[in-house]
């Protein structure tokens, strides 16, 4: 059986990778070890997986498992550290989304991984998840023909994307704003969409809700002198995880998981438009807010044979909908309704089908769901390129990624 360690103890580590791993999969890999910067954290992960061993050092943890794979689900600036040192140590690496936060840590991350011939996947759930799935098999069918724009409008509501704001994503250093934490699953899709590569970026971005521009705010929920009067205060011990791995382990590291919303050191966007123009000629135009009323996204894909629309409300984060439908127009007047059932937990349902073809390995990939190297960067670098985009009020072009050095440089699902 194939051997895994993991990196990271948060929620994501846990509920995607170790807790499945310790259980159902138990039988089919071996798992271990984990390895935090926060032992309290790593600790709690490990009684609920079966005291799998927890390491206090990484380069340790490689040394004694010798994992054949080593999953990286860390704070998302630490991504090349621990990536580039399990592929040196000749490991395959499995990393949560986004592979990087910038182009200088991309472009070492696809050097490592062309030096060592080891490789690397990005864990893009979405592609997995059956709405979108049904999407691109529709597109790939010819059900509007060539693909010319895409119109994309994500929104997140003022609980989940708020969170970002509390939380260590808040700062440009460690997550690259939500244009590369959060929307990277976004600009992935789009690219597998229209299976072309970005040309070119132009973005705009700014804070309009969050960040440095309320008097009234203190240093966090829990000690400040406004929590009965600020609408987005959040009891930190009212929730039995966050309490447990974030509000009882803050004398290991001092994160603070109840951040004020309105703290000064916040410089990520929660307003952000961008403008993609891809090789093939198709363009992407994309939009995200992080406080609205409600959370989903709308999107319409023009085609040379019709229209495609498709909406996606979700009564919470999670995406756990029921029925959703994608409404197909083409020019002769005729209209077709696709029907998906959505209703399965995780992702839409992504997050276990993603699992099974990382750990089975062999699973028949026709509409190239799995993700690696270059597709990582090609998502995650039109969001760093947005951001100097913003920051220097004009058009750029878009790295190649050949040049860069990616293993898979010529493959784009």
């Amino acid at each position: 059986m194939k051997t895994y360690v993991l990196v990271g103890a948060g929620s994501r580590a846990l509920h995607m990778f170790a807790k499945p791993m310790a259980t159902e999969w138990k039988d089919t890999l071996l798992f271990k070890g984990v390895y935090d910067i926060n032992p309290v954290r790593a600790n709690l992960l490990s009684e609920e997986c079966g005291e799998v061993p927890v390491f206090r050092d990484f380069r340790r943890m490689l040394e004694e498992t010798k994992p054949d794979t080593v999953i990286v689900a860390s704070t998302d600036y630490t991504h090349h550290t621990y990536i580039i040192e399990a592929l040196e140590f000749g490991c395959d690496v499995i990393t949560e989304k986004p592979m990087t936060i910038d182009e200088e840590k991309c472009r070492a991350i696809l050097r490592a991984e062309q030096e060592t011939g080891k490789k690397v996947t990005v864990t893009f759930n979405l592609r997995f998840a059956p709405y979108f799935a049904a999407v691109k098999e529709l597109l790939l069918s010819g059900a509007i023909g060539q693909v010319y724009h895409i119109d994309l409008e994500w929104f997140l509501d003022r609980r989940h994307g708020a969170d970002y704001f509390r939380r260590w994503h808040a700062e440009m250093a460690n997550s690259g704003g939500l244009l590369v934490h959060k929307s990277t699953h976004h600009f992935d899709i789009i690219n597998w969409w229209m299976d072309s590569r970005p040309r070119e970026v132009h973005a705009f971005g700014q804070r309009r809700v969050y960040g440095d521009g309320r008097t009234e705010r203190g240093e966090r929920c829990l000690t400040c002198g406004y929590k009965a009067e600020c609408e987005y205060y959040m009891d930190i011990e009212q929730d039995p995880f966050i309490r447990k791995y974030y509000y009882q382990a803050e004398h290991e590291d001092g994160y603070i998981r109840d951040r004020c919303l309105f703290d000064e050191r916040i410089d990520i966007y929660d307003t952000m438009s961008v403008n993609v123009g891809y090789e093939n000629g198709a363009m992407l135009t994309y939009s995200l807010v992080a406080y609205s009323p409600y959370e989903g996204w709308r999107a319409a894909i023009n085609g040379s044979g019709g229209r495609m629309e498709l909406t996606n409300i979700y009564s919470n984060a999670d995406m756990q909908s029921g029925k959703s439908v994608i409404r197909i127009f083409r020019p002769d007047g005729t209209a077709e309704t696709v029907e998906v059932d959505t209703s399965a937990s995780g992702h839409g349902g992504g997050d276990a089908k993603l699992r099974r073809a990382l750990f089975l390995g062999d699973v028949e990939d026709p509409l190239g769901q799995q993700a690696g190297s270059a597709v990582g960067a090609e998502s995650l670098l039109i969001g760093a390129v947005a951001n100097r985009s913003i920051a220097e009020g004009r058009a750029l072009p878009f790295p190649d990624v050949e040049s860069m050095g990616a293993a898979d440089k010529d493959v784009i699902r």
